[in-house]
């Protein structure tokens, strides 16, 4: 009790992949301790990641649960009175940061076996969320929406920046404010109120995937119909919605650009499994591809990666479907291709560093544009550093295959940045050195052990920078 008080902020103790953070008011220590970042008494560790040219990737290996699925879910467990079981709910860095915000805002978190989380938010005792937990990743405004709904109020320091490019929260305010709420910014921070949210017509000037997804959480609490037009289809939009209505939402037409919503009085727990990430499955095929190998990949809907698996066989890539699973047999000759991120069924933006890499070493001329994220390209500086032939237009990048790259010291920018650069040094000549890995753990559990399993010469390192 003594050391509850001393601390101005406690979350779990090293259960699964929570940590203790402790800072205390009448000195300056801070101990943080986690399995990829390690700061104690001023010294810091930074992983990095060490590559060297890896023949073909054979074998298979089972991909975890969705991110993108995960995060929102979360979020929409503030919602409901009594405890949630998710499953399959990946150990990702933004999943832990997470999991930190909830247990500030009041439910009680545990970690349990096998990748299942618990989460009881019976008792929901802050409405605000503080910078120092918002600001770690994007994600942290998907809790307003729920908090609005359950509290009658929510303010929230504005979320952390993205380096891949701005993410307006304007279109998630539109419907907050459309739904009855007053919406409040100031400096860094953003705060709504509503005695109750009134269900309302909301067209999104964008199908934006974070505005669906906390229009929605909040009008399932909301008096009346809410219709969400021009709404993402994502399929991480339909597993938050599958998830909404199994605690108990009215909710029609999650996976088309029009949702209906009819508020209801409560919410209830329920167990959930968080659907494959389509990503994470993409990101290994293109590993599979890169290296001429051949990997089962488990675990996965074909159907979430029906834009990935087109372009690949259009590269020249044999590509088998089975039920659960996907069979990248990559021996033949590549040919170069053209490619256009879209909002979903289009190609996904986070795959298209990794097809970047891939198309470094084809030969001809490939063309990826990119209509998503305006400064999605700083991996390309990176590429360059390793040989790789690719001229930027604007959102566009031409890139000239050549016949090899080689390794270098290249630095992770972002989190798909890096997984590209992982790829890429899988292929190259020499040893490749990829700092600031920290990124990659963001979006990857394991991914050099993963990688390693499949034959990749991969390690970690942690160094000192002191």
């Amino acid at each position: 009790m003594i050391l509850r008080f001393l601390c101005k902020y406690k979350f779990n103790f090293k259960v699964g992949y929570l940590y203790e953070v402790y800072r205390f008011p009448f000195c300056c220590l801070k101990i943080s301790i986690s399995t990829k970042q390690i700061v104690m008494k001023g010294r810091i560790y930074v992983s990095k990641i060490i590559i060297e040219n890896t023949p073909s990737l054979k074998g298979y290996i089972r991909v975890d649960g969705a991110k993108n699925a995960a995060l929102p879910i979360l979020a929409a467990s503030l919602l409901a009175h009594g405890a949630s079981i998710l499953e399959d709910t990946p150990k990702l860095k933004d999943v832990e940061s997470m999991c930190e915000l909830l247990q500030w805002l009041g439910p009680d978190i545990r970690i349990l076996e096998n990748n299942t989380v618990q989460i009881n938010s019976s008792r929901i005792r802050k409405y605000a969320a503080p910078y120092e937990l918002a600001s770690k990743m994007r994600a942290s405004f998907l809790v307003m929406g729920p908090l609005l709904a359950r509290r009658g109020r929510t303010r929230i320091s504005l979320p952390g920046g993205c380096a891949i490019g701005t993410r307006p929260i304007d279109l998630h305010l539109k419907g907050f404010a459309a739904m009855g709420a007053k919406i409040t910014q100031g400096h860094g921070y953003v705060e709504a109120k509503a005695r109750k949210l009134k269900g309302a017509k909301i067209y999104l000037d964008f199908p934006s995937v974070g505005a669906t997804e906390n229009i929605l959480m909040a009008a399932c609490l909301a008096e009346g119909q809410t219709i969400i037009e021009n709404a993402a289809v994502e399929p991480e939009i339909v597993d938050l919605a599958n998830y909404l209505v199994n605690m108990g939402a009215n909710i029609k037409g999650a996976g088309t650009d029009t949702v209906k919503v009819v508020g209801v009085k409560e919410l209830k727990g329920c167990t959930h499994t968080i659907i494959p990430d389509r990503i994470e499955a993409g990101t290994f095929m293109v590993a599979t591809a890169i290296t001429k190998g051949m990997v089962k990949i488990e675990n996965v809907v074909t159907d979430h990666l029906k834009p990935i698996t087109a372009k690949m066989r259009e590269i020249g890539i044999d590509i088998e479907e089975q039920d659960t699973s996907i069979i990248v047999n990559a021996q033949d000759r590549f040919k170069p291709v053209d490619i256009k991120t879209l909002p979903f069924p289009g190609f996904p933006t986070d795959m298209q560093a990794q097809f970047m890499a891939l198309m470094s070493i084809v030969d001809g001329t490939s063309i990826i544009t990119e209509t998503i994220f305006e400064n999605r390209f700083m991996h390309v500086s990176e590429l360059k550093r390793m040989g790789a032939n690719i001229k930027i237009e604007g959102r566009t990048a031409v890139i000239e295959g050549v016949k090899k790259i080689t390794g270098a010291q290249v630095k992770a920018t972002d989190l798909r940045a890096g997984a590209a650069l992982v790829l890429a040094g899988l292929t190259a000549e020499g040893e490749t050195e990829i700092s600031e890995a920290k990124h990659i753990d963001r979006g990857y559990y394991e991914f050099e052990k993963k990688l390693i399993s499949l034959g990749a010469k991969i390690k970690r390192i942690e160094d000192d920078e002191d």
